[in-house]
């Protein structure tokens, strides 16, 4: 999958779990995905909304009531769902799915199956900012799905980043279908 659709994709908290779910086979209304996903009304129509923006989704016609509609997937969202499917079923943990619904985890962890530098990260993830990426590389850390090791073979020393333990089943899992 290119990075930029990832980076689309994965901006909305709950994406990635529609997505999955809908691969998985659960119908296309509103009330079951809603329900299997345990978000906030808000956050899930934002994440279908964007999923629709997005091209990966669209109204099922003829189906559905016009205040609850069924959606389908369009045949960018079959292997964008595939993605999102294997991604999710690679962390199967509640508390560390919360971190991977945040917005640059898995673009970075899609990045980092080999010792990346903090520059090499930045430019492969073109829109994101300094703050953003020490800041998620820094949660990742602390969850032991990225090492951080100082390479002191150069003259100047500094950081590469790696995906661990849980962060390399993601990598993995984006890797296996790109």
């Amino acid at each position: 999958m290119d990075i930029t659709i990832l980076v689309k994709l994965t901006s909305r908290a709950w994406s990635l779990n529609i997505l999955a779910l809908m691969h998985e086979g659960m119908p296309g209304r509103q009330a079951p995905l809603l329900a299997a996903t345990s978000a906030g009304r808000t956050a899930f129509a934002q994440s279908l909304d964007h999923l629709i923006q997005l091209g990966f989704l669209e109204r099922n016609p003829g189906h559905g009531h016009p205040l609850r509609p069924e959606f389908r997937l369009t045949q960018a969202g079959v292997s964008a769902a595939e993605i999102a499917s294997r991604i999710v079923n690679a962390v199967p943990d509640d508390a560390d799915f919360a971190l991977l619904r945040r917005s640059w985890t898995a673009p970075i962890l899609a990045l980092t199956d080999m010792p990346q530098r903090f520059s090499t990260l930045k430019s492969g993830l073109i829109t994101i900012s300094d703050r953003a990426l020490s800041t998620s590389l820094l949660r990742l850390e602390e969850q032991a799905w990225i090492r951080r090791d100082i390479d002191a073979t150069h003259r100047l020393p500094f950081p590469t980043y790696r995906a661990v333990n849980q962060g390399i089943a993601v990598n993995r899992a984006i890797s296996l279908v790109a």
